[in-house]
């Protein structure tokens, strides 16, 4: 297909770029991977693939085609359009416990499909978690899913990946682990959802280690005083330590703090606001698919469309990369 295409973002591996299907005039978002970045990385970007051609749910970024050239592979994904987690929370007026239990309840719902499929995202965290569109009630998506791992029969997963602040007392004690490392991180989300600072930090990565390795974390005052008990009782269930004894998603979509009417509905926008703007400076979160401003001008800012880009006419075949040459 003939596109136009305007620069999302320019990864260290990738770019991604917005398209626009001149036929139809839908837009997507194209990750565009040389070739020649994938050498010896062949089998990261099989398992990245493998993963979303299983997935489709609602809130989940989707992948939608592949296509390759000499020089480059290109996926074409879902364009997610609402901008960024975090973002949004600041630009609100108004903000309750309850718009971060309808996000969580998303999330889980979300990542219990995967769990059910024998899916681990393995990296959850807020920049990985975008706004389907600019409406007021968009849903939120989860992306990202290159540490993602499909569980194998008899398999066990041990290699230490993820994004620290974010990841389970287990990975890092370099112990087997399973599906319930995602559950830490909805847990760690949830923490900053309520109070917009993370529940571990250190300058220094040894010392932040070994905080989550003790499983260390307050409700401190002021910032958690006008914050439910039943919302501190699932973060509790969801932070445990022992995996074990850690929530699945369907446990935690059955808590009254998810399912019932215990989170309240008081503003705290004020306070969250100002913690997530002290300590998630925006040069620190990434950048990609957030198409926002982009989407908005696209068609009338011309100047901002670079010449249309032939594309390959036809998708590759599924599994393909057994045969991948790289240049």
């Amino acid at each position: 297909m003939s596109i136009c295409f305007v620069r999302l973002d320019l990864g260290a591996f990738s770019e991604v770029v917005l398209a626009e299907e001149k036929r139809t005039q839908r837009l997507v978002a194209i990750k565009c991977i040389p070739k020649k970045a994938l050498q010896g990385k062949e089998n990261n970007i099989e398992n990245e693939i493998a993963v979303l051609h299983r997935i489709k749910h609602p809130n989940i970024v989707s992948l939608e085609d592949i296509f390759e050239s000499t020089s480059h592979l290109y996926l074409v994904m879902q364009l997610v359009s609402g901008g960024e987690l975090f973002d949004r929370i600041v630009e609100k007026g108004f903000y309750t416990e309850r718009d971060a239990s309808q996000l969580i309840q998303q999330i889980l719902d979300a990542v219990k499909y995967l769990h059910d499929m024998g899916i681990v995202h393995r990296d959850l965290k807020p920049e990985n978690l975008l706004y389907y569109s600019m409406d007021e009630d968009s849903k939120i998506m989860i992306s990202d899913f290159g540490l993602s791992k499909i569980e194998g029969s008899g398999s066990v997963m041990s290699t230490a990946c993820g994004t620290p602040g974010y990841v389970a007392p287990e990975v890092l004690a370099q112990k087997p682990y399973s599906k319930a490392v995602d559950c830490w991180s909805i847990g760690v989300i949830s923490y900053i959802l309520l109070c917009g600072y993370p529940p571990f930090y250190d300058e220094n990565d040894a010392k932040l280690f070994e905080q989550i390795l003790k499983a260390e974390y307050e409700f401190d005052s002021p910032y958690w005083d006008d914050i439910s008990d039943s919302a501190k009782d699932f973060i509790c269930h969801m932070m445990e330590k022992d995996p074990a004894k850690r929530y699945t998603c369907e446990q935690a979509l059955q808590h009254p703090w998810i399912c019932g009417d215990t989170a309240l509905d008081k503003n705290i926008h004020e306070s969250v606001s100002a913690q997530i703007k002290k300590n998630f400076a925006k040069s620190k979160w990434k950048q990609a698919f957030n198409a926002t401003a982009v989407v908005r001008h696209m068609r009338s800012a011309v100047a901002m469309v670079t010449e249309p880009r032939s594309f390959p006419q036809t998708p590759l075949p599924i599994p393909v990369w057994s045969s991948l040459q790289t240049t």
